[in-house]
């Protein structure tokens, strides 16, 4: 099975409208508001009308694009799964998946700046917070879920069109539990952003830990040979 892509790359999506910005930037906000209030008072002590107020929104918007307090904080937790993907996808044609994935995941779980740190540091929050609560953990595992699904389609289009699409499915599905499993991992410390024990390393230590029994993520996948 070869692990090289076959002149198959993955569509390109067309851009967002304004609308679709526009929408995807309000949802943002609120879900920011939602992510520092519950660090502060936590989801038990938060309403979705303080949400709604702290983002600047009425309380019929919040609702328009959450059902609860604990699914506003979906885009934050999302968004590092969405740069992640993005970053697959981009990969060089003829790459092999194990060396792609692991890139991807370093570089997506290693912040460029302020920023990046901080929506770390709001995960780590977040996962925190949802030691405690079952509705906010329910949020983590479908966002995990959801970014499992979305992967199938880029891991196909790195492993051409003869990969076997039961291994693509198992390897979006290790890649996907090698993040989710350094996150909260790493949550339950105080490790830094960078470095030793930081979410970038434990991903990709999970990673090859999961794909050591993949034939299309192991070394010499491509070999027609290989067991």
């Amino acid at each position: 099975m070869s692990t090289k892509s076959e002149g198959a790359t993955p569509p390109t999506p067309s851009p967002p409208s304004l609308t679709e910005r526009r929408k995807a930037a309000t949802q943002l906000d609120i879900a920011r508001a939602a992510a520092e209030l519950f660090t502060e008072r936590g989801p038990d002590g938060t309403t979705a009308e303080e949400i709604a107020q702290r983002a600047g929104v009425a309380l019929r918007t919040f609702y328009r694009y959450f059902r609860s307090k604990q699914d506003a904080v979906a885009p934050l937790l999302a968004g590092g799964a969405d740069r992640w993907r993005e970053l697959l996808a981009a990969t060089e044609p003829g790459a092999g998946v194990p060396e792609a994935l692991e890139r991807s995941i370093a570089a997506s779980l290693t912040p460029s700046g302020a920023a990046d740190a901080e929506g770390l540091r709001w995960t780590r929050g977040l996962l925190r917070a949802a030691a405690e609560d079952p509705a906010l953990r329910a949020v983590w595992y479908r966002v995990n879920q959801e970014s499992e699904e979305r992967l199938r389609e880029v891991v196909a289009g790195l492993a051409g069109p003869a990969a076997d699409p039961l291994e693509v499915r198992l390897a979006a599905a290790a890649a996907t539990d090698a993040i989710r499993i350094a996150l909260e991992t790493w949550a339950e410390t105080d490790a830094p952003e960078c470095g030793e024990g930081a979410p970038a390393a434990l991903a990709v230590r999970c990673l090859r830990e999961l794909m050591g029994g993949m034939r299309l993520l192991r070394d010499g996948a491509g070999d027609a040979s290989a067991p």
